[in-house]
């Protein structure tokens, strides 16, 4: 990346939910690239809420907070399109924590139709609210090998687990095929709703098709309410549940890095925007 290139942009979603909180981990994941690894990327974060806004972004984040009202407000401020372009389309990189996750899905149960839209991009079926009500929150320590990358410089939590927060989280309740079409299966079933179909446009941006979606973390809490003859994984296990995944430069996590003031998460995914960046650069 040269001197002409070296600027980032990264934008976060601020239609609704924990949008600052994002930003202000960023700005530490960017303090702890700078003394890890010094170069000449200079960063931008900004809040997003305009089509104009997103054009401007290198990648993005969908926070945690309510996925319902931030898909209305995003259709009512002409963003639901452009966001299915920016992820699907032009496969910038971009990650979806607990709401955003379930925007991020390709399917989503529990879902009235109608009640809500999707952006896609994870072929995944997520299961909203799957802890349970408000009231039901918890916190768990979570071994995340992914993290062992990061070189999180300057970072006190750096040698411990992850403190995750589980705010009426989804979990992944099915890994689907990897199409780049309408998940037809997914379509004929009762209350889901699936995310309308985009081509990704050729050139650099079919680099970034992510092929099958990759399991990143898992919760072992002992216990499972997805029925077994749903679950795809190879290792079948009911008392786990996928809460990270990764398909291409698309990551979702059921859990809110941002609520936790621990940016190690955020430190590796901006190392993961970089290679995009300088891919398409």
């Amino acid at each position: 990346m040269n001197e002409a290139s070296s600027k980032i942009t990264v934008g976060v979603l601020a239609l609704q939910g924990a949008f600052n909180e994002h930003v202000q981990l960023l700005r530490q994941a960017a303090k702890s690239l700078e003394s890890s690894s010094p170069d000449n990327t200079t960063w931008e974060f900004r809040e997003v809420r305009t089509p104009q806004e997103l054009s401007l972004c290198d990648a993005l984040i969908i926070p945690g907070g309510e996925s319902t009202t931030m898909s209305l407000v995003a259709a009512r401020s002409c963003l639901l399109d452009p966001l299915r372009d920016f992820v699907k389309v032009k496969r910038q990189p971009t990650w979806g924590t607990c709401a955003g996750l379930i925007l991020l899905a390709e399917s989503a149960n529990r879902t009235k139709k109608g009640g809500q839209e999707l952006i896609g991009g994870l072929d995944v079926r997520v299961n909203r609210n799957h802890f349970g009500r408000q009231v039901e929150s918890f916190e768990a320590n979570l071994d995340l090998p992914f993290l062992a990358s990061a070189d999180c410089k300057g970072l006190s939590t750096s040698h411990s687990p992850f403190k995750a927060m589980f705010i009426r989280a989804p979990v992944v309740e099915k890994i689907l095929p990897a199409v780049e079409g309408v998940q037809v299966e997914e379509k004929r079933r009762e209350e889901t709703v699936i995310a309308p179909a985009r081509e990704t446009v050729e050139g650099v941006a079919r680099a970034f098709v992510g092929g099958r979606v990759e399991v990143m973390a898992e919760l072992h809490s002992g216990r499972s309410t997805i029925p077994d003859n749903t679950r795809n994984r190879q290792s079948e296990d009911l008392a786990s549940e996928i809460i990270a995944i990764r398909q291409g430069n698309v990551f979702g996590t059921s859990f809110h890095p941002e609520l936790t003031g621990d940016a190690r998460i955020h430190v590796w995914w901006l190392r993961e925007v970089k290679a995009a960046v300088a891919k398409r650069r």
